[in-house]
């Protein structure tokens, strides 16, 4: 029973977990800085690509049916189809691209670094050309107000997701409650 069961609670969980982390936020002017890029990677990296892209689906659309998960308590397609809508639905590619390059290497830190930098490009980019879209902006615009200023936090949330989600799925690993990402 536990291993049919435990993968989708754990699924829940870090769902969860994404949603609490949502809500650690530093404003900005346009976007603000938030912790779901943080636990996206995180999750990514300790669940693999099927539970961690599960994980990243079911957190969107609880916030998509209106629970108060995303960053500042707010839920509902209206965020969604908001000026930060595109990093929500650049969420499930970054999902996509981290659990499927560390399912083709090794899980180390380099990898799972490699994998999350990966992931926070794929989300910038959906994120600023869903800006671009949604806010008018020129091109530099959008370059300037939805990469430019995430880029160095990026780098820092890619480090701690990949250095603290590798010593998780490890630890789960020899607990023998997770099964082995390859």
């Amino acid at each position: 029973m536990k291993s049919s069961v435990f993968p989708l609670v754990l699924t829940a969980l870090c769902a969860a977990i994404i949603a609490v982390l949502a809500q650690v936020s530093i404003p900005l002017p346009l976007v603000p800085i938030t912790g779901q890029t943080l636990a996206i990677g995180l999750v990514v990296t300790i669940l693999g690509l099927r539970y961690g892209t599960y994980s990243v689906l079911l957190y969107i659309m609880l916030g998509a049916i209106g629970l108060p998960v995303f960053q500042g308590f707010s839920g509902g397609l209206s965020v969604i189809v908001g000026p930060t809508g595109g990093y929500i639905v650049g969420f499930i590619p970054c999902a996509l691209a981290i659990g499927y390059y560390l399912e083709k290497t090794n899980l180390t830190f380099t990898h799972a670094l490699v994998a999350n930098l990966i992931g926070m490009i794929v989300t910038l980019v959906f994120g600023a050309l869903w800006l671009k879209a949604v806010a008018d902006l020129t091109w530099t615009g959008a370059l300037l107000s939805g990469i430019a200023p995430f880029v160095v936090v990026g780098i820092i949330k890619a480090a701690i997701a990949a250095w603290t989600g590798v010593i998780i799925r490890n630890r789960l690993l020899q607990a023998k409650l997770l099964q082995p990402i390859a």
